[in-house]
């Protein structure tokens, strides 16, 4: 696995990173998330030995990325921020030469370099120069040259950054595929894609971690968690508040949107682990009321890091 310990980071007087620890086991896709200026990218740059810890250190597979860079960096696949490559060098003797750093020759590393291309997407494009390739396509080849060795762990800053929709899926699909037998740290600023690829998430700020749980157990910290969106036919809103809010374990009730022929409403429980609806939907049948749609908040990722990342 890695093992994070105590990791803290200075520049001059500024503490960037504040002894994080954490670990991540294979077969977990780690989001690692934070504000701008938060030390996601710095953490990152920690863990793979790109820059060194002023305290802590992370352990790759059971090597010390201190005192044992080198054993620890074979083990890592790294895509760093911003996809850096070299421009004038076309795609595939890039990542050729990529695949002799790390130890391919002869017909093993012309087999790697062809199975990496079509991996990432880059066929049609691997004997263009990089420098003349757009943001996505960039950002393909930087990822492909940190999945080209196929690594045990995966450390991959913004994976998505540049890429198109349909890009974007086949990378996350990618990262999805591999993930069985790797562990894999992913920072992003994207809570969509948290949904999309992460089975646990990291919230960073101010250098320190605010939040480490499940997406799924993150959503029940979001005042939405539970409540109830309900569409229904044109009624007196006050009488209707009045009828919900004495439905067993409601808390309270608002008006979304009190439109010409419909009522939208949500209604909170009175505590995020009680439910609700079935309540809610007895109240409004005994009062006679037209409910065209009823839909239970599984609560909002945006909210729960709003409220974690800006606390005091």
């Amino acid at each position: 696995m890695i093992e994070v310990r105590e990791l803290t980071k200075f520049f001059g007087a500024k503490k960037a990173v504040d002894r994080i620890s954490f670990t991540v086991k294979k077969g977990e896709i780690l989001g690692f998330l934070g504000p701008n200026g938060a030390g996601k990218s710095t953490s990152m740059r920690m863990i793979t030995g790109f820059i060194p810890p002023s305290g802590g250190t992370a352990v790759i597979g059971g090597n010390d990325i201190l005192t044992a860079p080198i054993a620890a960096r074979q083990k890592i696949g790294y895509l760093p921020e911003n996809a850096p490559v070299y421009p004038d060098m076309t795609v595939s003797g890039y990542l050729e030469f990529c695949a002799e750093v790390r130890g391919f020759t002869g017909a093993a590393r012309k087999k790697k370099v062809e199975e990496t291309i079509e991996k990432c997407f880059l066929s049609g494009v691997e004997r263009q120069s990089i420098g003349t390739l757009s943001k996505g396509y960039r950002q393909r080849v930087c990822f492909a040259q940190s999945i080209l060795h196929d690594p045990e762990y995966l450390i991959l800053d913004e994976p998505t950054d540049g890429l198109d929709p349909n890009q974007k899926h086949e990378v996350r699909l990618m990262i999805r595929r591999m993930s069985a037998e790797k562990a894999i740290i992913l920072s992003t600023h994207i809570l969509d894609e948290v949904d999309a690829v992460c089975t646990r998430a990291i919230i960073i700020a101010n250098g320190r971690i605010v939040a480490d749980d499940t997406p799924e157990n993150l959503r029940t910290r979001s005042a939405l968690h539970g409540a109830v969106s309900l569409t229904l036919a044109r009624t007196d809103p006050e009488k209707l508040l009045n009828c919900v809010r004495g439905a067993e374990g409601v808390g309270d009730a608002k008006v979304l949107e009190d439109g010409s022929d419909a009522l939208k409403v949500r209604i909170y429980p009175r505590k995020p682990d009680i439910l609700i609806a079935e309540s809610v939907m007895s109240a409004l049948t005994a009062s006679r009321y037209e409910v065209r749609s009823l839909f239970v908040e599984q609560g909002r990722l945006d909210e729960v890091f709003r409220s974690v990342t800006t606390s005091p």
